[in-house]
This record gives C-alpha cells, structure tokens and sequence, in this order.
C-alpha cells in the first residue's frame, strides 16, 4: 500500500506491540519502539490495549524464546566416532553454548518476573500507554462508560469487528473508540492490524471491512479517510515517522514467518 503522508491519527493493535518480541535484530525493534514514542500524540490508545498487551506479553516472550532455541542437548557424535578430535570440539562447544542458554534462561526469568526493570520494550509501551493525550482512553477518561456502553450494543448485535467465537467485546471498544477520536479530532485515521476481523488482503494490499467503511462514513464523515494496513512501518510512515530500509525488511521477514504459521489470517 503506497499511501501519501496524512493528517491522521493512528491505532496500533495488540498483536503488532507484542511482534517486538519476535524480531530477530534487537536494533530494528528498538528503531520502532523510539518512531512510536515520537509520535505518540497521533496514537489512539486506551487501558483496553494496555491490558491485551500485558495479558499476552509473556506468553508471546516464551513462544519467541522457543521458536529461536534449537535443543543442542542433542548435538552428539555416535560413539563410533566419539574420540575423533572433531567429535571432541562438538562436545567442547555443546557445553559453552549450554553455558551460554543458561544466561538466556536467566535473564529471560528476569524479564518474566519484573518487566519494569528488564524488559526494554514492557518501559517504552509503559510510557506510551501512560502518556496524557485526549486519544488515551484511559480509565481517568470521562468517556470511558460511553464507549463501553456502545461497545456492549456492537458486540451483542453481531457488528464487526468481531470473531463468531468472541466472548468479549475488546474489538467493538477499540473501534468505537476509533471513531469517537476521529468525530473529535477532524483527522483521517490509520489502522495497524492484522485482525481478519478488520478486514481482509488482497494481492498483499489489506482492505477495510464492508460494514466498517460504510459505519464510517455515515457516523464521521464521508470525507474522511480511513486506511488499513497489516505493516506497522507503513502506519508510521504516512503519520510522517522516519521509517528505515533495514525496519522495512525486518517487518516484512516476520510477516512472511507468521503467514507461514496462521496463513488464513489477516
């Protein structure tokens, strides 16, 4: 999706936080995390995202963990060939990398345990997701009853965006609350999603939801833009972030593992 640099507020959904944890190049995820920081007046955010992304934080943490560590506990010469000095260098090696996992298990608890201190990325989405802004719902935020209030009724009436075996209303308060920010600013919005709920990709250009694009126009305005996007570089970059090569490749590797993994997804 090429798109030209808007006025516009941006919502970033839970599942696009937690992928900093599953970048391979600590570097990359950071250059994010610091793009989101700077443009964190444009963020629509609320203590709904707050909670999914702490209810999921640690699980994404240990999944990640897996995916990356293969079992060297199995590296190991038959017994044939075990006084080959090959064979030796093998097992000299095994146990330095053993060594090695060990740190990684133990910074890991770390992070599990007291992600305030530990977890880099758990300090930046901190900040965010504290930060004073008229687009935070938060639960100091007037509205926040409103919204719920809208959300039970979009829930309970079948409205996307919604799952067929949803038995919480998370997605219908993300999107009233989109739509409340966009009444209330003037500004176009930008999603960040890969919810199916959201709507769907074509020809690896994503596309708003039917119902979606239509409740906008008529409760907004028919001359506000809304886009969908599955890359959070190009969220970033038409709300005018400095997006890199190097962030645009990262995101697009793990794009392309996690199709791999749940290919009818968004």
């Amino acid at each position: 999706m090429a798109q030209n640099k808007m006025d516009a507020l941006l919502f970033v959904d839970t599942n696009i936080f937690l992928d900093f944890y599953r970048a391979r190049t600590s570097d990359i995820s950071t250059k994010f995390l610091q793009q989101i920081e700077r443009c964190k007046d444009r963020l629509i955010l609320s203590s709904q995202l707050e909670m999914e992304y702490k209810k999921n934080r640690q699980f994404v943490v240990l999944q990640a963990l897996e995916k990356g560590a293969p079992d060297w506990s199995r590296l190991s010469p038959p017994a044939l060939i075990s006084d080959l000095q090959a064979s030796k260098m093998i097992e000299k090696h095994k146990s330095e990398i053993q060594s090695q996992q060990k740190k990684v298990v133990e910074k890991t608890q770390k992070i599990l345990k007291n992600p305030a201190a530990n977890d880099e990325v758990y300090k930046v989405l901190q900040r965010i997701f504290k930060h004073a802004s008229p687009y935070n719902l938060n639960r100091d935020s007037k509205q926040r009853f409103k919204i719920r209030s809208l959300a039970r009724k979009r829930f309970f009436l079948g409205y996307p965006p919604r799952k067929n075996d949803d038995t919480s209303y998370g997605d219908s308060i993300n999107w009233e609350w989109i739509v409340q920010c966009a009444i209330d600013s003037g500004k176009d919005i930008v999603i960040v999603t890969r919810d199916s709920d959201y709507g769907v990709i074509y020809s690896k250009e994503s596309f708003l939801n039917d119902w979606l694009q239509q409740e906008f126009k008529e409760r907004v305005s028919r001359k506000r833009k809304i886009l969908l996007t599955s890359k959070l570089s190009e969220g970033l970059k038409i709300i005018h972030a400095n997006i890199t090569k190097d962030m645009i490749d990262e995101e697009a590797q793990i794009l392309s593992e996690l199709q791999e993994e749940m290919p009818h997804s968004l």
